[in-house]
């Protein structure tokens, strides 16, 4: 079970964009995550009549690594630890500060 999901709200930890908050688009396999208006990168396209693809400069989000970001427990209104634990034969997951269950 990953401690970091599809839809979660994170924060950023360390790197360029500490501080910033977004929700996580996808979680990849190799220990990185795609997060919404996070470690922005300017990309130069070619154009591509076939697809309607104009050329230019488009600015979009790069991956980032699992170890930079932290979730945002809104209770708090800071970042936290996940842990994850039993709870009526199912694996969930909760903050390490308060213990709370998250919802997913």
């Amino acid at each position: 079970m990953r401690k970091i999901r599809r839809n979660d709200e994170i924060v950023v930890i360390a790197g360029r964009d500490k501080g910033k908050r977004g929700d996580v688009l996808r979680v990849m396999d190799d220990g990185r995550a795609l997060v919404s208006g996070v470690n922005m990168i300017k990309k130069h396209m070619r154009p591509d009549p076939a697809r309607g693809v104009a050329g230019g400069i488009v600015e979009k989000e790069a991956p980032i690594d699992l170890s930079n970001i932290a979730i945002w427990n809104r209770d708090d209104a800071r970042a936290d630890r996940v842990g994850i634990r039993e709870e009526g034969g199912k694996r969930v997951r909760f903050y390490k500060s308060s213990g709370k269950t998250i919802e997913s």
